[in-house]
């Protein structure tokens, strides 16, 4: 039996294919489209799903949406009515696009499918409907490692709720409470993300890096205005802060005058206010998923806890929760957000609506180290890289991994694009971007040159799982990226009197560790552990790094520049290349290096992507 899930219509739109029960497939629609973000329909993800299946449209059982299209419109609906006449201009906004594309969405589906495959298919027997929320909690337990969990999600919103705590057993999941909208723990963090000059759904991130640099001291403030915290972790909003129930933007005036004055514009300097807000939001996010996790452990009697929504990619609060040690076990939906609601959609249908079995296999999940997108042949690649005026050499795998493993211990940057394309927001290895974690000036190098981001970013660190324990504080698995862990004591550097005194970005430049480029400025790290197994190429190149450097660690970002998706094909991953300081560029099997490639070709895509 074949199941197709899909999330679009918001943002990371996505789909995701099973066969009995098994994820075949699954890809953002961003990656082919080359929108960040892309809300659209996910016709390419669904097509590149039904090739990887090698099947036929007309060979899908069911077809599933990631949530209810009209109850999330009953709650735009309420909520303007509630607020009435504030907010009118977010009303009148609003209510003609959900009239005219949203409110009829089964329909408008239907109509995809046809324009993709054509009408002889019934696709209207076929489609199905999940819950934006039992999609999160289905995305966490179902592929988990876990027989019986707690499953806790957050978000910004799906239809109501914000926050789902919820209890699964083999093949069954249960929904105990829900916090519903407004009070959001995601869109209170998104109300700072707002007002700290980041764009919403997307500059959350990088309100977490920013944290690090500034002192939490509104913490306690945004605890006595913004929201109330129980004891369990359910919390309320004060509403009279927030617009984004009803208006146009995410905070009020009220808001503003709290924190002494309007929001940073984008691209505007940041400040040590923008620093300590961040630092604030972050510390309040953790104490109250500190609280819900302590409240659902006592709830459940649970020893495993699952986690999914947008702010289960909060990977420093994931690391406070993992260190509280209020659950023996945690596991984290790689694609957390929005697009990983296609697979959650898709799973809810096998095991609640079909009611079939879960098979377990060595205690490991089911997610294929997240390595489910597309791959490339060697016949794809040299037909695309020549199509792009490419020069390239083919080497053996042992060639290519001593070469690559060389080039990072003198300082190159390398294009690594290798096997099936990760599903969710992270690169592990298959669409990355790789360093020498040792060189003091690689940071700077990567984020001006390279990335073209703010220079406060971290980097994240890949090391051999085997090694992870000798460099962290760290005593679980994190093939995900999806935890901070301090480094450990013998692997700092402390630092002097005179820099111990530095505040905000001034720390930037203080090298702390033996491995300063993936150590934050508070000495952490968000790790990835590479295994064998999941990615033998990827943990080969590590191990040979290792035995020419003594480092088992190597720097991992994500394969494209600020405000681009991550490549997905040989084309992109060319583009990329020729348009930032990258030095070299490997694709499979194949090697380009910058000084080999055609002067005229860099300029284009340097234009191409306004990097003049």
């Amino acid at each position: 039996m074949y199941i197709l899930g899909i999330s679009a219509f918001y943002h990371d739109s996505a789909a995701c294919l099973l066969k009995d029960g098994e994820i075949i497939a699954a890809a953002q629609e961003e990656r082919f489209t080359r929108k960040k973000h892309d809300p659209n329909f996910p016709k390419n993800a669904i097509n590149y799903c039904l090739k990887e299946a090698n099947i036929s449209a007309k060979q899908i059982d069911n077809l599933v949406f990631y949530e209810k299209p009209f109850v999330k419109f009953e709650r735009l609906l309420e909520t303007y009515l509630a607020y009435a006449p504030r907010g009118f201009k977010g009303f009148s906004t609003a209510i003609p696009i959900w009239i005219k594309d949203k409110l009829f969405q089964k329909s408008l589906i239907i109509r995809e499918f046809e324009n993709l495959f054509g009408s002889q298919i019934n696709w209207r027997e076929k489609l199905l409907f999940s819950e934006h929320h039992l999609s999160h909690a289905a995305s966490a337990f179902f592929p988990s490692p876990f027989k019986r969990a707690a499953i806790l999600t957050l978000d910004g919103v799906g239809e109501w709720t914000t926050t789902s705590l919820a209890k699964g057993k083999g093949n069954d999941l249960e929904v105990i409470k829900e916090i519903h909208f407004p009070h959001s723990l995601g869109l209170l963090y998104s109300a700072f993300t707002y007002y700290t000059g980041f764009k919403v759904n997307s500059g959350e991130y990088k309100v977490m890096g920013l944290a690090p640099y500034g002192k939490p001291r509104y913490s306690d403030l945004i605890k006595e205005k913004l929201i109330k915290v129980a004891i369990d972790g359910s919390f309320k909003l004060n509403m009279s802060y927030f617009n984004y129930a009803t208006g146009l933007t995410m905070t009020t005036k009220k808001f503003e005058t709290l924190f002494g004055g309007e929001p940073r514009q984008p691209e505007a300097p940041l400040t040590q206010r923008e620093m300590d807000l961040a630092a604030s939001i972050q510390q309040v996010t953790e104490e109250i998923v500190i609280r819900l996790a302590e409240g659902i452990r006592k709830e459940t009697g649970e020893k495993n806890l699952c986690l999914a929504g947008g702010v289960a990619l909060n990977c420093v609060a994931n690391g406070v929760l993992l260190r509280k040690k209020i659950f023996d076990n945690i596991w984290i939906q790689p694609a957390a957000g929005d697009a990983g609601g296609a697979l959650g959609a898709a799973l809810s249908i096998w095991y609640l609506h079909h009611k079939k079995e879960r098979k377990f296999e060595n205690k490991k999940d089911s997610m294929k180290g997240t390595y489910l997108g597309p791959h490339f042949s060697d016949q794809e690649i040299e037909f695309e890289l020549k199509t792009c005026g490419a020069v390239f050499k083919r080497l053996s795998e042992k060639q290519l991994i001593d070469y690559v493993a060389k080039a990072l211990s003198n300082e190159k940057v390398v294009g690594w694009m290798q096997g099936r394309m990760e599903f969710g927001p992270r690169a592990l290895g298959a669409r990355s971007i790789l360093a020498d974690p040792r060189s003091p000036e690689m940071q700077s190098k990567l984020n001006l040159k390279v990335k073209y981001r703010e220079n406060f970013r971290p980097f994240a660190p890949s090391v051999l799982y085997e090694d992870v324990s000798e460099w962290f504080d760290l005593k679980t698995d994190s093939p995900y990226m999806l935890i901070v862990a301090d480094l450990k004591n013998e692997k700092c550097r402390p630092m002097t009197e005179k820099e111990a005194v530095l505040f905000g970005i001034e720390k930037l430049n203080v090298p702390r560790s033996s491995v300063p480029v993936i150590t934050h400025v508070d000495y952490s790290a968000r790790v990835q552990t590479v295994h064998k197994t999941t990615n033998p190429r990827y943990h080969a190149l590590i191990a040979r790094f290792k035995e020419i450097t003594g480092c088992s660690i190597i720097v991992n970002t994500s394969f494209n520049i600020r405000g681009e998706p991550v490549v997905c094909s040989p084309t992109d991953a060319f583009k990329c290349f020729l348009a930032t300081d990258l030095d070299l560029l490997v694709i499979g099997n194949y090697l380009l290096l910058k000084e080999d490639q055609d002067t005229s070709l860099k300029e284009d895509y340097r234009e191409l992507y306004e990097l003049d």
